[in-house]
């Protein structure tokens, strides 16, 4: 029986401190939320397997090395920054040296792998650049060319998608006429990259071959406050991300 499609999603959490004033007397609470519920159903109902890594388990548990990445066939980096990435915790508290996880991914993905990159607050270059990925390893093989600045686009008015690949494999099947997404990252694309679709006149989805890998830069995000309920709710959602990672691990 063949194994199916294994994807492991990493960020899309965030923990939010509240404090509440009331009168004389004040005191704080802590919420914990995700955003990978829209995704991780779409994909495993098309018998795609997803490993999700929450934000706060990527500076530890996020895999290090080329064997720890084979168990994947697609990776993808959705709302968390590069920081997360680069500093395990033996580095940041005990000043001790750990691989390069941006290049292990780089040359994991280079050897075969597929790498996708979903935008949000703290993607690309993200919210007052803190997301990091201008000029790293990781922005070598993606198919975007990252800013080196605050990079994100609100469109609270909505901005409507325009196709311009309508015959990609990723777009199969997909109806012509796609929901207003309200935000995106600002990015160019690199020569040898493949844009597939255009919000607002910039790349929103586009590929590129990188040596014996695949690579994918989605300008919005997967799920709220960027990409709204009725993105969640077009039969275009689930076959757009389905065939995205079919795509990245050479299955079409």
């Amino acid at each position: 029986m063949t194994r199916a499609l294994r994807v492991l999603v990493a960020g899309e959490s965030w923990v939010s401190e509240a404090t509440h004033y009331k009168g004389f007397d004040a005191f704080t609470s802590v919420t914990f939320h995700t955003g990978i519920d829209p995704l991780r159903d779409a994909l495993t109902a098309s018998g795609i397997e997803v490993v999700y890594l929450p934000a706060h388990e990527v500076p530890e548990h996020f895999p290090q090395s080329l064997e720890e990445l084979s168990a994947y066939d697609v990776v993808l980096l959705s709302d968390i920054g590069a920081n997360s990435l680069l500093l395990h915790p033996d580095t940041w508290l005990n000043g001790r040296p750990r691989p390069n996880r941006l290049k292990v991914l780089a040359e994991w993905t280079r050897a075969g792998g597929g790498l996708a990159m979903a935008g949000g607050y703290l993607s690309f270059q993200g919210f007052e650049a803190k997301a990091f990925y201008h000029r790293t390893a990781v922005d070598d093989v993606l198919p975007s060319v990252i800013a080196a600045h605050d990079d994100r686009v609100e469109t609270p008015e909505g901005a409507v998608p325009d196709v311009i690949d309508a015959g990609h494999p990723i777009l199969a099947g997909i109806p012509g006429q796609w929901p207003a997404l309200l935000g995106y990252n600002r990015f160019g694309a690199k020569p040898d990259a493949q844009v597939i679709a255009r919000v607002d006149g910039d790349p929103l989805l586009a590929v590129r071959e990188v040596g014996q890998g695949r690579t994918l830069a989605w300008a919005s995000d997967i799920a709220p406050h960027w990409c709204p309920q009725e993105f969640l709710d077009w039969k275009g959602y689930q076959p757009l991300f389905t065939q995205a990672c079919r795509w990245l691990a050479r299955q079409i």
